[in-house]
């Protein structure tokens, strides 16, 4: 593992293991030769490099490479190599309003198990919550192991603010959680059978995987592209016998942003703000790559920037926040749909009304829309993104929202010219638990010493 004290010759060794496992996951599948040309080593140091991850469980070989073929080289056909479908994989989890989720990544970014459970967590006891996510943490644990994976990584996204560096949800107003710890809570999940067999996995974080984030170099096969921090939030908490299973807790846009990036590469640009909504409105913010975090690691409360400074009181404690005319609550209300019934049912109505032409639906979407132009307005201003993102609850609802916030953004955006792209998530509602569940994989793949098969 990386940290203070290694050697220069350790640590260019770990570097160069995970060029060449990154290499592979963007790359798919390859020879030996094509992965020399591309990262500008010597074939002798690439096998050398390769035989290594084979030993240990990261690469596999899979058939044969045409010359000259993608993946393949100059010269002779070459054993393609591939990430392993074994071995290390991450979990992610979801704390959201009305539910909790879990799935298990492997080292190719399949999602290879996953588990949810719906679950009303407006004004919850963080108790009762965990408790609940740490039985189904267990479970995709259980079902991940069946198919011959290893959990190496928790990775949770909360609704709220998270202190950086720590496993503490500050504030989740949608929640009604404050100054929460979740590393006691979680402590020993996914363990198992692997604990009683003597090398289990409890729940914790060494200080170097805290400061370590996730430097990527690349992406895998759904995982592509650039490289951020995710790694900074997390705590050691142990658990049961045997290795410690590093803990990450990370605001849910966050994790959604880090999944555009990841996995959407192609139309998501390194320098974006990701909106996302579930009950309320979360942003992320990235910029060359890296997310923005701030000081104390509470960037991206777009729902709480006021845009009727006079308007209605906002759980926040503040006045006219975003969230008070777009986020779903409010959206549903204008809309004339109840609000205390199943999420998704109310969702789905909405959508349709919408689609059917229902007058005050639209008028409720146009005012949404408007309120979310005004206040990227700013951020734009502020920022200067390539591109804003819409995701989570929003996606689905773009088409209606997006001309009322395009209005605003080309009658309030300084800058002469367009305005910033704006992209329709394709994650949706899945991308902070598939943007948590990935962060936790890549760490492998940033540092394969940390990892012994």
């Amino acid at each position: 593992m990386a940290g203070q004290g290694a050697s220069p010759q350790r640590e260019m060794r770990r570097r160069n293991l995970s060029r060449v496992l990154h290499a592979v996951a963007e790359q798919g599948p390859c020879s030996r030769a094509a992965l020399a040309t591309r990262l500008g080593l010597t074939r002798t140091a690439v096998s050398t490099l390769v035989e290594e991850l084979l030993r240990g469980g990261l690469l596999a070989e899979e058939g044969t490479t045409p010359p000259g073929g993608a993946g393949g080289g100059p010269g002779r056909p070459g054993t393609a190599l591939a990430l392993t479908d074994r071995g290390p994989c991450g979990l992610g989890a979801e704390i959201g309003v009305d539910h909790l989720a879990v799935c298990a990544v492997d080292p190719r970014g399949e999602v290879r198990a996953r588990a949810r459970l719906e679950s009303d967590g407006r004004n919850s006891d963080p108790v009762v919550v965990l408790a609940r996510l740490r039985t189904l943490v267990d479970e995709v644990a259980r079902q991940a192991r069946e198919l011959g994976l290893r959990p190496v990584r928790l990775a949770v996204a909360v609704p709220g603010l998270v202190a950086r560096g720590t496993s503490t949800v500050v504030r989740a107003p949608n929640l009604g959680w404050h100054d929460t710890d979740l590393a006691g809570a979680l402590a020993g999940a996914g363990a198992g059978a692997e604990a009683e067999a003597g090398v289990g996995v409890g729940v914790g974080a060494s200080a170097s995987a805290g400061e370590r984030g996730l430097p990527a170099d690349g992406g895998s096969t759904r995982v592509k592209g650039n490289s951020t921090r995710a790694g900074d939030r997390s705590a050691r908490a142990e658990g049961s016998a045997g290795r410690a299973l590093p803990l990450i807790v990370d605001n849910e846009a966050n994790f959604g942003a880090l999944a555009e990036l990841w996995l959407d590469s192609g139309r998501v640009p390194r320098d974006f703000v990701h909106v996302s909504a579930e009950v309320g409105i979360g942003a992320a913010v990235v910029l060359s790559g890296e997310l923005l975090r701030g000081t104390r690691g509470f960037a991206g409360e777009l729902g709480h920037v006021p845009v009727h400074p006079d308007g209605p009181r906002c759980v926040c404690g503040g006045r006219g926040c975003l969230e008070q005319y777009a986020g779903e609550v409010a959206l549903l209300r204008a809309a004339g749909l109840r609000t205390d019934g199943p999420r998704d049912a109310a969702l789905t109505a909405l959508s349709e009304r919408a689609a059917g032409g229902d007058t005050r639906t639209r008028d409720a979407l146009e005012e949404a829309g408007t309120a979310l132009g005004i206040a990227l307005a700013g951020t734009v201003n502020l920022l200067d993104p390539r591109a804003l993102v819409l995701g989570g609850a929003l996606a689905p609802l773009a088409n209606w929202l997006l001309p009322a916030l395009e209005r605003e953004l080309r009658g309030r955006t300084a800058a002469p010219g367009v305005p910033p792209a704006l992209v329709v998530s394709g994650l949706g509602a899945e991308g902070p638990l598939l943007g948590a569940a990935y962060a936790a994989v890549r760490l492998v793949l940033d540092d394969p010493l940390s990892y012994q098969a």
